[in-house]
């Protein structure tokens, strides 16, 4: 089983995003099922995606959707990009799965972390 967790720095800025809310969701038969939902901390992290009971999740196709838009717009700062999805693959070798987002305005990038 898996844990699943995400990191979103500022590229612009070269800060921690702090604030940004995070849908984590699970291919299924009948579409995507929410899995865990959370708020960037101070640091940009969120620490906390994955089933509260400490279970993991199981192998499978996973999209993160992190709210860029509003977290722009919070910050009174234009974006081209509402939404940012990232989907990966979660593998049942490995026990914890990082994915970072480094955002900017008009731009962003993404990378399997460790």
């Amino acid at each position: 089983m898996s844990a699943v967790t995400t990191h979103v720095l500022d590229a612009a800025t070269g800060t921690p995003a702090a604030g940004v809310v995070v849908v984590l969701e699970r291919s299924g038969d009948d579409g995507w099922d929410q899995v865990a939902a959370g708020t960037t901390d101070a640091d940009g992290r969120c620490r906390t995606l994955g089933p509260e009971t400490g279970a993991g999740m199981p192998p499978g196709t996973y999209r993160l959707t992190f709210a860029t838009g509003d977290w722009f717009a919070a910050a009174g700062r234009d974006t081209f990009y509402p939404y940012v999805v990232v989907a990966f693959t979660l593998a049942a070798d490995r026990a914890h799965h990082h994915v970072p987002l480094l955002l900017s305005p008009f731009a962003y990038s993404t990378y399997r972390g460790s």
